[in-house]
């Protein structure tokens, strides 16, 4: 298929009202579309990689199909899956005709994806999760945007190529044939100013005052040595949430970081926060 129809696309995305986008996120999706090519973004849990698709989804106004991998996730599920044991029911128990083959034909993500009249945008999230193999095995179909169905020797090609957006939490690398086909963006964990214009598309109406004390403890935290799992966007918008419902006093968020277990979710990260406060109540004194 050739690109040439999406050129006019570079602009079409610019992020949405309850997405906040970087300039080099926006052109890295519009790339993408204009090339035809599969979108992969990585980024550290709770960067927004998700939730991407479905804002150029809805800005563009299409269906959303998402494909959630797991370990045990096959890339031939994501194609089709012929259910030979609803067939086999059927012949015993007399329901339908069983000659039919394509009765027993269920597409999978990737499958409803290229059979669909109209563009779709399709999600492959977190393929790092799979084995080593998965991505390989995805070339073809990617590539050509077809595959081939043995069972009812049916073709199924994709009218118009889908919006296809991958997201990997970086666990695994990917082989470096998959990565040669993909637009590749790497989403930054925001930085102050940034998170600040994304809790306000949240909490529009939240305190100057009390979002300044409260991001100020949170990039603290995350600033830990040897944290495990360091709080992202969304345990923030939590912590912000329970602070805001129960109107704890500013300087109760500056010494005692209430609600400590909505930011921190491991007891080696909570004890990590606590040896580093001793740290810094010995180095207080000794400059005393």
């Amino acid at each position: 298929m050739s690109g040439n129809n999406n050129i006019g696309a570079l602009e079409r995305f610019l992020g949405s009202e309850d997405y906040v986008v970087t300039d080099e996120l926006k052109n890295a999706v519009n790339i993408a579309i204009a090339l035809e090519k599969p979108l992969l973004i990585k980024g550290e849990p709770g960067t927004g990689k998700t939730v991407l698709a479905k804002a150029i989804a809805n800005t563009l106004n299409k269906r959303l199909i998402i494909w959630n991998i797991k370990s045990t996730t096959k890339a031939q599920e994501g194609l089709y899956v012929y259910d030979t044991v609803q067939r086999l029911y059927d012949s015993q128990f007399g329901e339908g005709d069983v000659s039919d083959i394509k009765r027993y034909i269920k597409l999978g993500q990737l499958g409803q994806a290229l059979g669909a009249d109209d563009q779709v945008v399709l999600l492959i999230d977190e393929i790092d999760k799979a084995d080593l193999e998965f991505p390989n095995d995805l070339l073809w179909e990617l590539d050509q945007m077809e595959f081939f169905i043995p069972e009812t020797r049916e073709r199924i090609s994709a009218k118009t190529r889908p919006i296809v957006v991958i997201t990997s939490n970086a666990e695994k690398e990917l082989p470096n044939a998959f990565l040669r086909r993909c637009i590749f963006h790497y989403i930054a964990f925001p930085e102050a100013d940034q998170m600040a214009e994304i809790v306000h598309v949240h909490y529009p109406n939240i305190e100057d005052e009390l979002l300044s004390h409260a991001m100020d403890k949170f990039y603290e935290i995350r600033s830990v040595k040897d944290m495990q799992k360091k709080p992202s966007t969304s345990e923030l918008l939590d912590w912000l949430m329970a602070l805001m419902l129960t109107g704890i006093p500013l300087e109760k968020i500056d010494a005692e970081t209430p609600y400590l277990g909505v930011l921190l979710k491991k007891n080696e990260d909570i004890d990590a926060l606590e040896l580093a406060k001793e740290k810094n109540a010995s180095r207080s004194n000794l400059r005393r």
